[in-house]
């Protein structure tokens, strides 16, 4: 990966999302990189409508010479995240990976497009403060090392929201950004996060206008509602038996979820570059499938994998979080929760009421739970004398130091 040459760029590709960051961006790199051709880039990983509406019309008003808008709906869901929902991978015990899990998504996209144009670099917005900085350069150096990448917010002085304002007001580029937003807000298929406002000191609760996605668990139906999933080999085949592509599906169980609030969490995480932050995030559909897909793995898989398969998702969680998806690492460790879910097959109805979702029902043709070893009440199948031979050989161990210590003394 090329460090940024102000003579050498002639074209850039910037990831552009149609805000103010991105919009002082544009012109930025035209004045300082010597007049380079500015092409805008856009990934639909399904963050609304309202979002991409007249986005190409913007980046042109901005100063760039076409604006690239890819759809990346189906492969964001189909190729990334239910890959990672088989690794079962959970950030820290509660965040379920939405923004770091689109980054790949975009960044493949964003290097296709600048191969595709013939330009010599990329360019994103990120800050210098936190993760996606990371993530996305380390993509960009797995799939296309020799271009350029340009980083504004660590090379530029403007420090602030009015610094970027009063630049673009200085040139007459129009922009609809104003210094009354409170948050910093990042929203796709999976989900949406929050941060910013009084959400930057850890003792203050998050008001109402923070959570945009779900309706508030205390204002939620009094009456739960149920939902089927069913899976082959790892597979999401259907929603309530209706057969629905990955995309179609997510957003179903986005519908259905988020009108009972759940999905919400309220965290302090450990960025990559050292710092903490604090972050909501809503995730309906997304904590309806893990549940699910969890659910139906304690029917399926053995104690021992299923202790492995965990420690496959605590370590992937750290690789997505940490933007290495593009390793061998992370091959790896996919390949190892793909191996798994070729049992994971079944059905799973999960509960949702007052922002909970619940696994209520399980059941598939590879179940290793059998009724006639579980009952407490007579059966021909387990002998419970046996169990007393086990329990000293499995505490044989203990037993030795104990008497060992006791001959010491």
């Amino acid at each position: 990966m090329a460090l940024a040459t102000k003579k050498q760029i002639k074209k850039v590709v910037l990831a552009y999302s149609g805000g103010l960051d991105t919009s002082a961006i544009i012109p930025w790199l035209k004045e300082n990189y010597d007049g380079c051709e500015v092409v805008a880039f856009c990934a639909d990983v399904g963050q609304g409508e309202e979002e991409l509406e007249g986005i190409q019309e913007k980046a042109i008003a901005s100063g760039a010479s076409e604006c690239h808008v890819v759809d990346l709906k189906e492969e964001f869901v189909k190729d990334y995240i239910f890959p990672i929902l088989k690794t079962g991978s959970v950030y820290e015990g509660q965040y379920l990976l939405g923004t770091s899990m689109a980054r790949p998504v975009i960044a493949k996209a964003h290097v296709e497009v600048a191969l595709k144009v013939g330009a010599d670099a990329v360019c994103h917005g990120c800050t210098g403060k936190g993760n996606d900085q990371v993530r996305f350069e380390s993509c960009f150096a797995a799939l296309a090392p020799e271009l350029t990448v340009i980083a504004p917010w660590r090379e530029w002085d403007m420090v602030s929201r009015e610094d970027l304002l009063d630049y673009l007001a200085e040139r007459n580029i129009p922009c609809a950004a104003s210094l009354t937003k409170i948050y910093s807000r990042d929203a796709n298929a999976w989900h949406i996060s929050h941060e910013g406002g009084e959400l930057e000191d850890p003792w203050c609760e998050p008001s109402k206008e923070v959570w945009t996605m779900t309706v508030d668990p205390m204002d939620a139906p009094d009456t739960p509602e149920t939902v089927t999933l069913s899976f082959k080999q790892g597979e999401l085949v259907a929603v309530d038996d209706k057969a629905l592509s990955a995309y179609e599906a997510l957003m179903y169980l986005n519908d259905k979820a988020a009108a009972h609030g759940v999905g919400r969490i309220d965290i302090v995480e450990n960025r990559l570059v050292g710092m903490k932050s604090r972050g909501c995030y809503e995730t309906p559909g997304g904590t309806v499938l893990m549940a699910a897909y969890k659910g139906l793995e304690t029917l399926i898989l053995d104690k021992e994998s299923l202790k492995f398969r965990e420690s496959v998702g605590l370590e992937f969680s750290h690789v997505i979080y940490d933007g290495r998806w593009f390793t061998p690492l992370a091959k790896a460790q996919l390949a190892a929760a793909a191996s798994f879910a070729e049992q994971i097959t079944g059905d799973v109805v999960v509960k949702m009421y007052k922002g909970n979702a619940t696994v209520t029902q399980r059941r598939s043709p590879n179940s290793l739970y059998s009724e006639a070893f579980a009952t407490f009440g007579a059966d021909d199948v387990y002998d419970q004398k046996h169990a007393e031979g086990f329990i000293r050989l499995f505490s044989l161990s203990s037993r030795i130091t104990a008497l060992s210590q006791k001959d010491a003394k």
